[in-house]
């Protein structure tokens, strides 16, 4: 079977390594982030909320607690679904990315009405909150967890990379892809022998540079167009 690198974050990390599974690959799981929880986010009572929008399920356990009688949405369909698992009654999907989601949001919600909580990771979010304040929103941007780079090539990547075989490396967001590149450099030399697939095309252009033996991006933001590329 053909091995293939998975470099997201857990628990996300293994759900695509059953997909990989399921389809004939051998996934290897070696995230290259880190997530913990943020203490004492200084979130807004959910009274003084319209909405509640995320980018990621790792921001769900800090709203799980108050927020969930919302309306909540999410910038994909496993986000969404990680919501409704956690408590969450009113989920809505925007299937795509943060411009997908500033889209959902104003199709349908209020922009005269309450404030959104846009929920997000240290550093990010940003640029979303922006194009949501741009169509009249509110928001209030907190940053519940924090993403942070593994100090050293996981072991399970070590491996990986000095296999002679031909393999895949999978990538679903640009801070996964710098960190790997920043910790792969050394092994730089045997890349021919691998198949990158990226989410997007910022994505792949973090790890560009690296002497791949074949660059491919999904055509959706979605784990499920980036399994496709394997096949293709």
């Amino acid at each position: 079977m053909t091995p293939v690198l998975v470099t997201r974050t857990q628990p996300g990390a293994s759900i695509t390594a059953e997909r990989l599974s399921a389809l004939g690959f051998a996934p290897v799981v070696a995230p290259f982030l880190d997530i913990r929880p943020v203490a004492a986010p200084n979130l807004p009572p959910a009274t003084e909320v319209q909405a509640v929008l995320v980018t990621s399920g790792h921001a769900l356990p800090p709203l799980a607690a108050c927020h969930t009688a919302l309306p909540l949405l999410a910038v994909g369909d496993a986000t969404a679904e990680r919501a409704r698992r956690q408590g969450f009654s009113r989920v809505w999907s925007a299937d795509g990315n943060a411009i997908d989601l500033a889209d959902l949001a104003r199709r349908d919600l209020d922009p005269a009405g309450a404030p959104l909580l846009l929920a997000v990771g240290t550093g990010q979010g940003q640029r979303l909150a922006e194009a949501l304040a741009a169509q009249g929103f509110t928001v209030l941007l907190r940053s519940v967890y924090a993403a942070e780079p593994v100090a050293r090539l996981p072991e399970a990547a070590s491996a990986f990379l000095a296999e002679e075989s031909d393999g895949w490396v999978l990538f679903f967001s640009a801070e996964t892809a710098n960190c790997f590149r920043r910790l792969v450099i050394p092994s730089a030399t045997r890349f021919s022998r691998l198949h990158l697939a990226a989410i997007s095309n910022g994505v792949a252009l973090a790890v560009g540079d690296l002497p791949w033996g074949d660059i491919r991006v999904a055509m959706k933001p979605t784990e499920t167009a980036v399994l496709a590329l394997l096949h293709e």
